[in-house]
């Protein structure tokens, strides 16, 4: 009773507007094949539901746990609840925290699509997808598990995108990077900058073309120059030629 939750990176990513609190995107996200979390249930006897694995991270403040949540409340059967005392969730952890390559967002994913084979649930993809947008905007995507597709809206609309996955190189530089706070920097600094028509087309290109054509991280991805105002430190560590995914702070490259 085990699932691979395999990092992403955003080949690009241009926010195009904010509503009802929310930014709006069009983003390329691609699976990266070679890193990814274990998620296991493990049995034994519990009286409540139980993670190991993320220490570092409160019980009701995990994504897995949001995710547990968010199922209950769509079944309304107490067969989740049964399950999860007689075992518990074991995470083995390879994806770094806050390096924009989406790891709680993938661990939580790859629970709700265990937890809905194991237990039955017979929930069609697109509706669990739907559940998992209301525990965060990266999970429809991980959820689809598409290893490459475009990305709209506030994240729920995932469109899979034929082309063969990139092999990636990362780099991951000891600087963790808050969302919410590159998001926030973009909002106050950048927002106004906005020019849809200059990604106009971008999401037909399959991205070893993108990058080849754009080849600029700060002009395919808008959430760096936030970042960088943010982290200033991003750019003493930045190496040349890669690119930035997400909020950071993992950059990447095309294996040579």
């Amino acid at each position: 009773m085990k699932i691979q939750a395999h990092a992403k990176v955003n080949i690009f990513l241009k926010i195009t507007g904010h509503e009802n609190g929310y930014h709006t995107l069009l983003s390329r996200f691609m699976r990266v094949e070679e890193l990814y979390d274990t998620i296991s249930f493990v049995p034994g006897t519990f009286e409540r539901f139980t993670i190991e694995g993320c220490d570092s991270v409160p019980r009701e403040s995990n994504t897995i746990y949001k995710a547990f949540v968010a199922l209950n409340k769509h079944i309304e059967n107490p067969i989740l609840l049964h399950f999860f005392y007689n075992h518990k969730v074991v995470v083995t952890k390879r994806i770094p925290s806050q390096a924009g390559l989406g790891g709680g967002s993938s661990d939580a994913a790859a629970f709700m699509r265990l937890a809905n084979d194991i237990c039955n649930l017979k929930i069609p993809t697109p509706t669990l997808a739907e559940i998992g947008s209301s525990v965060g905007a990266d999970l429809p995507f991980f959820i689809h598990d598409y290893s490459s597709a475009n990305v709209s809206g506030f994240g729920e609309i995932v469109e899979p995108f034929e082309e063969t996955p990139l092999a990636l190189e990362l780099f991951t530089p000891n600087i963790g990077c808050d969302t919410a706070v590159v998001y926030k920097t973009f909002k106050e600094k950048l927002f106004d900058t906005i020019t849809p028509c200059s990604f106009m087309g971008w999401e037909k290109y399959k991205s070893a073309e993108l990058l080849d054509l754009i080849g600029d991280p700060v002009m395919l991805n808008d959430l760096y120059a936030a970042a960088r105002i943010a982290y200033p430190e991003l750019e003493t560590v930045a190496p040349d030629g890669w690119f930035f995914s997400g909020s950071g702070s993992t950059f990447f490259r095309p294996k040579p």
